[in-house]
């Protein structure tokens, strides 16, 4: 029996499905803003703040393993539908919050695994699904390309430890932007440029000292057509630390686009 703690974006579907094939025992916390696993049998609606109904769920069903996907968003802490145990939490998710995001997911980690429970890698039923260092389109980074990508990676590792942040765009040895807390759709629109166009790069790695069962960056067709719309040239994500969504369509998509999409 696996608990599958669930958010949005298409990476929870893809997991799913393979659970699905495989006929393994699951059960599903949705945390989906839309609340889209309502239909399935063995869904469960519950708030974030409500670490009791949580707890309860996955011991009354034998359940001593989870994994997380999908993008939950934080939560307003003072509009939070509290339980008990949520009450007697949610002191250490605030103050984990002032850290950012990953933080948060680090504290919720701890705290099912003081409830003997062990949260397993989000690509443990989807090794597929990641990629492995190389190029995957025809185009390969030139030398240009290359500067941009280590300006990125190392504007990346710069950020502060708890940093919500795992997308830059550069052009021209220069960071345009920075991930903020509206994603990287939001970034890229920022980057848009009249002036350059099939140049400059998206490079999305993990958040600085991230725990990479959960949370990884995810890339997928919309993010190839985002980035083409922004005007640039490439994507690199980081080695085994990303999903990869759609991925002989995304690499189709580079090629018609003369798009490269490196892996470092």
């Amino acid at each position: 029996m696996i608990g599958l703690i669930f958010g949005d974006t298409d990476f929870p579907n893809k997991i799913l499905k393979t659970i699905k094939k495989r006929k393994i025992n699951y059960l599903i916390i949705d945390l989906s803003k839309s609340k889209k696993f309502k239909k399935d049998s063995k869904s469960y609606l519950v708030s974030m703040g409500q670490f009791g109904k949580i707890i309860n769920i996955l011991k009354e069903n034998s359940c001593k393993k989870v994994l997380f996907a999908g993008k939950v968003n934080k939560p307003n802490f003072s509009k939070l539908n509290l339980d008990l145990l949520g009450i007697y939490y949610i002191p250490r998710i605030i103050k984990a919050s002032k850290l950012g995001d990953a933080a948060i997911l680090k504290e919720i980690i701890k705290i099912l695994a003081q409830n003997k429970i062990k949260t397993e890698n989000s690509l443990k039923f989807n090794p597929e699904l990641t990629l492995k260092k190389g190029n995957y389109s025809k185009i390969k980074p030139n030398n240009n390309d290359q500067l941009d990508i280590k300006k990125g990676v190392k504007t990346l590792n710069n950020l502060r430890e708890y940093n919500y942040s795992q997308a830059v765009v550069v052009r021209n040895k220069k960071v345009i932007s920075i991930e903020g807390k509206g994603g990287t759709k939001k970034m890229l629109e920022k980057s848009k440029s009249k002036k350059f166009r099939n140049h400059g790069v998206l490079v999305k790695f993990p958040k600085k000292k991230q725990d990479l069962r959960v949370d990884l960056p995810t890339i997928g067709l919309k993010t190839l057509k985002q980035s083409k719309t922004a005007g640039l040239k490439g994507i690199v994500v980081k080695g085994k630390q990303h999903v990869f969504l759609d991925k002989n369509k995304c690499i189709s998509f580079a090629n018609k686009n003369k798009m490269f999409i490196s892996v470092k």
